[in-house]
């Protein structure tokens, strides 16, 4: 709104039978305004806009639509007359202003999905630790926008929402769906992925015997938690020698958990119960469940406002264009990458290798993994979506523009993965470090042939412990890798992991264990021109007996350095039993503590960058 050239004091200095009329920009259009004297208006005097107000010690302006009324009290009172227009017309085409918007539009929507399944769920996995992440998607199920939680689950997540579109053609309104299914999009068993299609609320009733062309969904939104156990052969489902999926937990693929908004408590604690490696709190799994699907309830009515306000055509108009941004973003990155490769063992001598050439004609990369070690014997294979999700996450992280992660990134990137290898397994192969180890090697590889940055702790430290009665899993932070700009951070969770370890008040009190010590292992990151982070150490007493298990890595290969910095420190693992007697420990292990051991960890730290 534009005033114009000033305004005359005697205009407000005392009534006037008729008010000065000047010319004012209201949203682009002039318009012949009525300036009015305040001090000429008594109680009950209507004012409508447009108008300008004027008195000694305010302007008031009011708006096209907006009324002004004086109330008994002399009071100056604003009222709407007109009703905002029923939906914004921005039009389709890209505008950088509102591609910002909804940029940041998407990515709230997502978060706002995050605080409700925090706020909702029961375990301390979910609640206290935010292992969770939530995300929308298009008709097609490719990412859209995403809030910033986990990296392996969101870049993962698409793999699941297409199974689900292909192996439901006719879903209705009212249906929610979950799965775990590692080789239909999921990561490992315990990460249970819950699936919301979601309909134009103004389309035919879903009690129709077919459903038509135009009841498609019109965009899905989903929530992937980790729940603490889902069965399998140890308390946690995180078995340290499992070798095969059936070992892990239940496999859940296309479940139909919500049909017609009956949330479908019998048949899900059914399939949860009588598997053959059944889930211990079956009472826990299903009311975190029921928190993802109020999760993915807040990002349908969320998106269904913003429907509202702009068009179901601009909305996914600019769904496109987000991801086209990102193409764009990355195709920038490419510009500047040269052909590179890299490759980096485990622990245990198993690989993964990865080869990027870059095709500057197009602007494009391919990522190729040939030469990656075959199938694992033991549970470190990682599903395709895996290795989709790290790649996704790697050249995210090289755009310097605030961007969502999503589908768009990979445009210009084709992946290769050979065929029955170790981050392209098939069932029964056994999965549950996959996820959350190899993950972190395939990040570590990828940032060693690009040259960017020291390898960071590599692992994210996976700590199972649990009976009958009580089940619990924990990662636990370390050092991340220096670049040529900073040194690695001390202490953090890095790359595929951004969790957060439980308050150690909520801890003791949910759980009986004692934290004797948690502090920052100085000196344990790698030396160079900028240091790599430092790991940390962390002992707990246990005052109930339990099964621990512990899926780990770096106990003997050290984290690289970068441009001739330092590797890392690696990791250790021990029991303290409560006799003295200590136990080291490899990097993958299982064993019974019993009241008063401990069991204490170091985990290691970043590589450096630069030399001195």
């Amino acid at each position: 709104m534009d005033l114009g050239s000033g305004i005359d004091d005697s205009v407000g200095a005392a009534p006037q039978s008729e008010p000065v009329r000047r010319p004012v920009v209201f949203s682009g259009t002039s318009v012949d305004t009525p300036f009015v004297a305040r001090a000429g208006l008594a109680a009950g005097a209507i004012v409508d806009g447009p108008a300008v107000i004027l008195e000694d010690t305010a302007t008031t302006v009011v708006e096209p639509g907006w009324q002004a009324v004086v109330n008994d009290l002399g009071d100056l009172v604003l009222e709407r007359t007109e009703a905002l227009p029923a939906a914004t017309a921005i039009g389709t085409s890209v505008d950088p202003v509102q591609l910002e918007i909804f940029n940041n539009l998407f990515m709230n929507i997502a978060e706002q999905m995050g605080v409700v399944l925090e706020n909702t769920a029961a375990s301390v996995n979910i609640k206290e630790r935010l292992d969770f992440s939530c995300a929308i998607f298009d008709p097609e199920g490719d990412l859209i926008a995403n809030a910033p939680h986990m990296p392996v689950h969101l870049g993962s997540m698409s793999e699941s929402i297409k199974s689900i579109i292909r192996q439901n053609p006719d879903m209705r309104p009212g249906d929610v769906f979950v799965m775990n299914a590692p080789y239909n999009g999921g990561t490992h068993l315990p990460d249970i992925t819950v699936i919301k299609p979601v309909f134009d609320h103004k389309e035919p009733d879903p009690a129709a015997e077919e459903p038509g062309p135009d009841s498609r969904p019109i965009f899905y939104v989903a929530s992937r938690g980790h729940h603490a156990d889902v069965g399998g052969t140890v308390p946690g489902s995180a078995p340290a020698d499992s070798t095969t999926v059936d070992e892990e937990g239940v496999l859940i693929d296309n479940f139909l958990l919500v049909s017609e908004d009956r949330f479908r408590h019998d048949e899900i604690r059914t399939l949860l119960t009588e598997a053959p490696y059944p889930c211990r709190n079956a009472a826990q799994n299903i009311a975190d469940l029921q928190a993802q699907v109020a999760a993915c309830e807040k990002g349908t009515s969320e998106l269904r406002r913003v429907i509202d306000q702009y068009g179901l055509d601009v909305v996914h108009a600019y769904m496109s264009h987000v991801q086209d941004n990102a193409e764009e973003s990355v195709r920038r990155v490419i510009d500047a990458l040269t052909d590179s490769s890299f490759t980096y063992a485990m622990d245990d001598g198993y690989q993964v290798a990865v080869n990027i050439t870059v095709n500057r004609d197009d602007r494009s990369a391919v990522v190729d993994f040939t030469g990656t070690s075959g199938l694992h014997p033991g549970n470190f294979n990682a599903p395709s979506a895996i290795a989709h999700a790290a790649v996704l996450y790697v050249f995210r992280t090289l755009v310097d523009d605030d961007i969502p992660l999503n589908a768009g990134c990979m445009k210009p990137l084709e992946l290769v993965l050979p065929d029955e290898c170790m981050i392209n397994p098939s069932y029964p192969a056994a999965v549950i470090a996959g996820n959350v180890e190899t993950s972190q090697l395939i990040v570590d590889t990828l940032y060693g042939a690009l040259g960017v940055m020291g390898a960071a702790q590599g692992t994210m430290n996976n700590v199972i412990w649990g009976n009958d009665r009580i089940q619990y899993y924990e990662t636990i932070c370390g050092g991340a890798g220096a670049t040529a700009n900073a040194d690695g951070c001390s202490a953090v969770h890095t790359h595929m992991t951004n969790s957060r370890l439980t308050d150690p008040e909520v801890l003791e009190w949910r759980f009986p264990v004692i934290l004797e010590e948690f502090k920052i292992r100085t000196g344990s990151g790698g030396g160079g021109r900028h240091r790599g982070g430092d790991g940390t150490v962390r002992r707990i007493r246990f005052e109930e007996s339990v099964e621990l298990n512990v899926l780990s890595g770096h106990r003997s290969v050290q984290p690289y350095g970068a441009a001739g910095g330092l590797p890392g420190a690696v990791g250790r693992n021990r029991k303290i039993a409560v006799d003295g007697t200590v136990t080291e420990f490899g990097a993958v292990f299982k064993t019974l503590l019993d009241v008063g051991d401990v069991f204490e960890i170091e985990t290691p730290g970043g590589g450096g960058y630069g030399t001195i």
